[in-house]
């Protein structure tokens, strides 16, 4: 008996020996269709393909493709585990042509394959067609000799299938396998259809057309196929069972919850185990995908789908945390088709045990309160309406878990009633919002929100996607569209544009539609909106246009790179200064780094160096950046630091990196840096590339500010640096390593020099060299001795060592020096010992300086010093003086 691990691998070498690529499976989050919520079919990393906006090398491709149906238009949640063939999770293998083979190649390939390598019983199958499609009813007479009894024409859009309302289009062709006249059921088209006798296992799409607005089809210029075929459903055929969750990797999951839950896999719990068996592929695939449960878009589908699990674990009587235990046994079924799968194991394990564990603390709440309520009730009532949004908003409790537990009860919900309470809750938020009337604070966000719901973040895996326009804002009020020149916000339903938040600042790129273009400047977000601030470049952008986005990458880098850094500097700073040290802000730009932090004091050099030596230690050490979600309580308990402005909910993202020796902080020891951050970070901290620090300051009491640089800035500065050193060098005619050296030895001759022209100055002064008026003459006024000059060529820093000189000369009285320092004058007077108590040197150099044209001047009474505007009036200024000594 084949596996369904030998089915795939004979599916996907039987077109690889036709000449197909084998194609990786695409993620579950769809980077080309923005309208999906989860890539739910095999065509869908192809669209592009299909109608030509892409180009790839090759024209044949197969793959396996990893599909979930759990959102949106395509929801299966509520059947599964009830059905033989409902699932969340489901395996697509397909073959496809991009405008190579059609019909007939494609019907060869499909009948070739089934009834020789898969061995199946050409009797029993069957076929359908477009009932206008003569020509693949044809081929299937030539290629399979069918008859016109097992060629049925079908002439619904069963058998036609659409890329939307415009665009390609083509009939269908499906193979149906009879399980025989012993199961009730009729074949397709029949009353009967519904039954189980007949089975479809694979559909054959011929893309041939394009449909337009009115109506009308013309033929494709490029006519492609597309097929599809579940694994589950053909591994059922071909494993003799009628249910999927017979087959041998269904059972092996099934077998694994009832060993963790010691209950009997086919005992009367045993919808619980294929509920359980199949959320854990949907669960696990989505997380290693890079989905994390939320309380939002795809994150809050993958939730509603965990705990749906869980709640069916917990009716097994599961006492502790049960799912992650079976992570283990998926991986040993599927991890070597999916190597992703075992790359995220740890993870995906760690995720569901954490969320397990929350969700049980508030489950047997949430169903005592659902108990209570339905005691109240009628015994056929359905639950008020008021009673499950109660459970939603208080517990968590989505709205199909409750419609789940209570179907095992006969039960229903007031769906209306519940549509009614959530409606009041947004009309009192509404009622409350209040703005500030800045840009990204209008209400007019709210109300996109209400309408549209929040954005779809996709930028912690991806700088591109293709998105949709849910709005388009203009002057603080939504357009239907802006044209060419006009700057406008832009509302997206999934982005991978980081909104500023938490010091990073927002990303910038280029957005593209089919009819314009616009420069993305900046993200911010409000409201869970996210809003591209955008200048149109070209064309015109439509609301509800498909939009390809990019995201600079460049500059998202240099910014991913810089706020790494930020999470080593605080680490490093903390090592090196204590404690004490907590985040009080930060800047996180393309072009540098800011980080301000609780300290009193200037940081030494060796501190900086020190700081500076730790970051890039960690830097070099390429240890991988992780990323966990956690809830705040159990963050902080593991060590995580909080980042200063960062509002945190329910949940909390957790940043690691830096593995350190011995015993770090934390509960994990050896990581370095654990910090609460909900930005975009390097994979792993060498891709950082290099740590330069610029300076530490004051930022505001009792908080430092340091600036830094990282990767290509970091380089460009010390390339800088090494420039001006060679340079330095080549002046001084040495070599780089002997220019502080020679430097030293140049300062120290200055320095030297200077003192030997200050002392020059000042004997060239005594000798009266330096006076305008020859040598300084001694007059005596009003029985006071008095030297009075005018001095060129000397500084004012001179003045007083040459008064000291003077006064030795002079014996008794009093001294005033006049320098002229090149449109300046400096002023000095002096009184010797015997003199000082009757006469002031302050009040001789303030006399001097009102005439000179300044004021004030001060010091001792023997000595003083002033200043003024000009040296022009030095004649005046004595005269003053003289007068003062008279009296």
């Amino acid at each position: 008996m084949p596996t369904l691990n030998d089915i795939r691998s004979t599916f996907l070498s039987y077109f690889d020996r036709n000449d197909h690529r084998v194609v990786d499976s695409s993620p579950l989050v769809p980077r080309n269709d923005p309208t999906l919520m989860f890539t739910n079919s095999g065509m869908v990393q192809f669209k592009n393909l299909f109608t030509g906006v892409e180009k790839r090398d090759y024209v044949r491709a197969t793959t396996s493709q990893k599909c979930v149906r759990a959102g949106g238009k395509h929801n299966d949640l509520d059947n599964v585990g009830y059905t033989a063939r409902h699932h969340t999770f489901f395996e697509m293998m397909g073959n496809f042509s991009f405008g190579d083979y059609f019909k007939e190649d494609a019907i060869r390939f499909a009948w070739e394959l089934l009834t020789r390598d898969f061995g199946i019983d050409k009797s029993k199958l069957l076929v359908t067609v477009y009932h206008t499609d003569d020509e693949a009813a044809n081929i299937w007479k030539k290629v399979a000799g069918l008859g016109d009894d097992r060629i049925i024409r079908i002439a619904t859009d069963d058998n036609f299938w659409s890329m939307g309302a415009t665009g390609p289009c083509g009939p269908c062709s499906e193979i149906f396998y009879d399980h025989g006249p012993e199961i009730w059921g009729g074949p397709p088209g029949s009353p009967e259809e519904d039954g189980d006798r007949f089975i479809e296992i694979w559909n054959l799409v011929f893309m041939q057309n394009e449909r337009f607005e009115d109506g009308t089809q013309r033929d494709l210029d490029m006519q492609s196929i597309d097929t599809g075929m579940g694994l589950e459903r053909i591994g059922a055929l071909l494993q003799g069972k009628h249910d999927n969750y017979d087959t041998d990797l269904m059972r092996a999951l099934i077998e694994a919850s009832a060993h963790a839950t010691s209950t009997d896999a086919d005992g009367p719990g045993n919808v619980h185990h294929r509920v359980i068996a199949d959320h854990l592929r949907s669960t696990s695939f989505l997380m290693a995908d890079g989905v994390m449960p939320s309380n939002e878009g795809r994150g809050y589908v993958l939730r509603r789908i965990m705990r749906r699990a869980m709640r069916h674990a917990h009716l097994l009587g599961a006492k502790d945390p049960v799912m992650h235990r079976l992570v283990p046994s998926l991986v040993g079924q599927m991890g070597q088709a999916f190597p992703e799968l075992g790359r995220a194991q740890g993870m995906i394990e760690e995720m569901l045990r954490l969320e397990e564990t929350r969700f049980k603390q508030t489950l047997e709440r949430g169903l005592g309160l659902l108990d209570e309520a339905l005691q109240d009730l009628g015994e056929a009532a359905d639950l008020p309406g008021e009673t499950a949004f109660k459970l939603y908003d208080t517990f968590g409790f989505p709205l199909d878990l409750t419609q789940d537990a209570l179907r095992e009860k006969g039960r229903g919900v007031d769906v209306a009633g519940f549509d009614a309470a959530m409606a009041e809750q947004k009309a009192k938020a509404r009622a409350a919002w209040a703005g500030t009337g800045e840009a990204v604070d209008q209400a007019v966000w709210f109300d996109i929100a209400e309408a549209k719901g929040v954005t779809d973040f996709l930028g912690y895996d991806t700088e591109t996607a293709e998105a949709q326009i849910v709005a388009l804002v203009k002057d603080g009020a939504q357009a239907k569209s802006a044209g060419e020149g006009d700057r406008v916000q832009i509302v997206l339903n999934q982005t991978p544009f980081y909104a500023e938040a938490g010091g990073q600042v927002g990303d910038s790129g280029t957005l593209r539609c089919e009819d314009g273009e616009a420069r993305i400047t900046d993200t911010k977000k409000v409201a869970g909106v996210f809003i591209h601030f955008a200048e149109v470049t070209r064309g015109t952008l439509k609301d509800g246009a498909a939009a390809q986005l990019e995201v600079d990458h460049g500059r998202r880098s240099a910014i991913r790179a810089n706020h790494s850094a930020t999470h080593l500097l605080h680490e490093a700073l903390r090592e090196t200064l204590g404690d004490h040290v907590a985040q009080r802000g930060s800047l996180n730009a393309e072009d540098r780094l800011r980080f301000d932090f609780s300290h009193t004091k200037a940081l030494t050099p060796d501190e900086l160096a020190r700081v500076e030596a730790d970051v890039n230690a960690y830097i070099r050490q390429n240890a991988p950046v992780q990323t966990r979600i956690m809830t705040p309580d159990e963050a902080r308990e593991l060590g995580a630091q909080a980042l200063f402005g960062e509002k945190y909910g329910d949940e909390v993202r957790v940043v690691s990196m830096g593995r350190q020796e011995g015993s770090g902080r934390g509960a994990d020891g050896a990581t370095y840096s654990i910090e609460l951050c909900g930005g975009t970070h390097v994979s792993g901290t060498g891709d950082i590339g290099l740590f330069v620090l610029l300076g530490d300051a004051a930022s505001s009491a009792g908080v430092r500010r340091i600036e830094a640089l990282t990767s290509e800035a970091a380089l460009r500065h010390l390339g800088g640096h090494s420039k001006a050193l060679t340079e330095i060098a080549g002046a001084l005619k040495v070599r780089p390593d002997d220019a502080q050296a020679r430097v030293q030895a140049l300062m120290d001759e200055r320095r030297a020099l200077v003192q030997e022209v200050a002392q020059l100055r000042r004997d060239l002064a005594m000798a009266g060299g330096a006076g305008k008026g020859g040598e300084a003459e001694i007059e005596e006024i009003g029985g006071t001795r008095l030297i009075a000059q005018v001095l060129s060529g000397v500084e004012g820093k001179d003045l007083p060592g040459l008064i000291d000189q003077m006064k030795a000369k002079l014996e008794s009285g009093a001294i005033l020096l006049i320098a002229d320092t090149g449109g300046k004058a400096a002023v000095a007077a002096g009184v010797t010992a015997d003199k000082a108590g009757d006469l002031s040197a302050i009040e001789m150099v303030r006399a001097a300086v009102v005439e000179l044209g300044g004021k004030g001047g001060g010091g001792r009474a023997d000595l003083a010093q002033g200043g003024a505007a000009s040296a022009e009036n030095s004649g005046a200024a004595i005269d003053a003086v003289r007068n003062l000594l008279k009296g």
